[in-house]
C-alpha cells in the first residue's frame, strides 16, 4: 500500500469513534499543555532574573568593606570598614580597566515633602554612579559634576519615592527634607523595578556624596564602591586590578588577609537562572508523566481497536495484504491520534501560558524547541505505545482471524 492509503485508512479509522478518540488523545493533550505552560513560566523567570540582574549596573563590580577579626573569630562582612574616598581616588587613579568608579555612602532617613512623608533609602554618590547603574531620569536631569564639587542640597528621587510623595504632579523643582535638612529636587530617576531578591530599587534618593558626608550622616566611611568594567571580557582582569589596587592603599602585605571584598553580579547571575532552569526541567518532568499516561490510553484503545477488527485484518490478509502492511496501519493510527494530541496541546499550552501572565503578571517566553520538543514527544509517544498492538495485529494467523466472532 502507498503511503498516502495507509494515512487515508487510519484517518477514517480515527473519525469512525470521534468520542473515543478525543477521550483517548486527552492524556496528549493535557501532557504537552502542562509541558508548554511550565517550560514557558520557567523560561520566562530566567528571562526576567536575567533583566533584573542586568538593570543593577553595566559590568558592575562591587568593593565591599572585609570582616574584623576577634579573637581569630571573624565577626562578619562589612564589620570593619575601611573603605574611604582615598580608596575611590587611587581606584581612579591607578585602574586602567574601568570605566567609571563612584562610592556610595547609604543611609536611611525620613523623606519630607509639604504634608507627606516617606522613610527610604538615602544613597550619597558621584556622577559615574549614574553611568555605572545605567540610570537616567524620567524628568528633571541628573546632578553635576559641579553639584559634587560645591557640595549642593540637590536629589534626585526614585520613582516609588516621586510617586509616594507626588502622587498628582511632577516634583522637579520641589523642596524636600531629608531628617532636617532641605533639598531641591532636580530630577526623578526612570523606574528601575525589583531586583532578582525582590527588593525595590526604585525605593530611593540619590545625593551627592559630598553633601551626604557633610550634610546627613558625618560618615568619612563608605558603605561600598562601585566599578564598571570597560567591557564584559575584562570583567575579571579589572576586579584582579581593584584588589591589587586596594591592597596596596590599605597597606596589606604578601600574604595579608584582605580587608575588603571585591565581586561582580556574574555569580549572582547563574545562580539564580540556574536555580530557574533546575526547577523548569523539574516541573517539565512532573508535566511529562501526563504524557505517558496518555500514552498507555492510546494503547489500551489500540489493543481494543486490535480485538475489535480482527475479522477485517483476517480479510485483509486473505486478500494479499502483508503482515507490515496491517503493522504499518495500525502505527500510523496510533502516531496521527498523537500528532492531533500534541498539537491541540501545544494551542493549549500557549493559550493556558498567555492566560496565567494576563492574571499574574508573570513574564513567559515559549521557546522554538519547546515547540518541537513538545510535537516530537508526541510522535515518539505515538511510536512507542503503538508499536506493541500493531505488531500484535500484525502478527494475528489469517484463518484465525476470519473465524473470530
Amino acid at each position: 500500500m502507498t503511503n498516502s492509503t495507509v494515512l487515508r485508512m487510519a484517518m477514517r479509522s480515527i473519525l469512525k469513534n470521534k468520542m473515543r478518540t478525543m477521550l483517548t488523545m486527552l492524556g496528549i493533550v493535557i501532557g504537552v499543555g502542562a509541558v508548554i505552560v511550565m517550560v514557558a513560566i520557567g523560561n520566562g523567570a530566567q528571562s526576567q532574573i536575567k533583566r533584573q540582574i542586568s538593570s543593577l549596573g553595566t559590568n558592575l563590580i562591587v568593593v565591599t568593606a572585609g570582616s574584623a577579626q576577634q579573637g581569630g573569630v571573624s565577626q562578619g562582612a562589612q564589620t570593619f570598614n575601611r573603605l574611604t574616598i582615598d580608596d575611590v581616588d587611587a581606584i581612579k587613579r591607578d585602574a586602567t580597566l574601568l570605566a567609571a568608579v563612584s562610592p556610595v555612602i547609604v543611609t536611611r532617613t525620613q523623606v519630607v515633602a509639604g504634608s507627606g512623608n516617606w522613610r527610604a533609602e538615602v544613597n550619597g554618590v558621584s556622577t559615574d554612579y549614574l553611568t555605572i547603574r545605567d540610570w537616567a531620569v524620567s524628568s528633571g536631569a541628573l546632578f553635576t559634576d559641579d553639584d559634587v564639587a560645591a557640595k549642593r542640597t540637590v536629589l534626585l528621587l526614585g520613582a516609588t519615592v516621586a510617586r509616594n510623595l507626588f502622587p498628582d504632579g511632577d516634583p522637579v523643582g520641589m523642596e524636600i527634607r531629608l531628617g532636617k535638612t532641605p533639598f531641591t529636587v532636580v530630577g526623578v530617576l526612570a523606574p528601575k523595578g525589583q531586583t532578582a531578591n525582590g527588593s525595590d530599587q526604585d525605593d530611593v534618593v540619590l545625593v551627592p556624596y559630598t553633601t551626604a558626608q557633610t550634610r546627613l550622616n558625618g560618615f568619612s566611611f563608605l558603605g561600598q564602591i562601585l566599578a564598571s568594567a570597560s567591557s564584559p571580557s575584562q570583567l575579571q582582569a579589572a576586579q584582579d586590578e581593584i584588589r591589587g589596587i586596594m591592597r596596596d592603599a590599605h597597606g596589606i602585605p604578601p600574604g595579608g588577609t584582605d580587608d575588603f571584598t571585591v565581586r561582580d553580579q556574574t555569580a549572582i547571575a547563574t545562580a539564580a537562572t540556574s536555580t530557574s532552569s533546575i526547577m523548569t526541567s523539574l516541573l517539565a518532568a512532573i508535566a511529562s508523566i501526563s504524557l505517558i499516561v496518555g500514552g498507555i490510553g492510546i494503547m489500551n484503545i489500540m489493543l481494543v481497536s486490535v480485538t475489535e477488527r480482527t475479522r477485517e485484518i483476517g480479510i485483509r490478509m486473505a486478500i494479499g495484504a502483508r503482515g507490515g502492511d496491517v503493522l504499518m496501519q495500525f502505527l500510523v493510527e496510533s502516531i496521527v491520534m498523537c500528532l492531533l494530541g500534541g498539537l491541540v496541546g501545544l494551542a493549549a499550552g500557549v493559550g493556558g501560558a498567555t492566560l496565567v501572565a494576563h492574571f499574574t503578571g508573570w513574564s513567559i517566553a515559549t521557546p522554538v524547541s519547546a515547540v518541537f520538543l513538545a510535537i516530537g514527544f508526541s510522535a515518539a509517544v505515538g511510536i512507542f505505545f503503538g508499536f506493541y498492538p500493531a505488531r500484535k495485529a500484525a502478527a494475528l494467523d489469517p484463518i484465525q482471524a476470519l473465524r473470530f466472532e
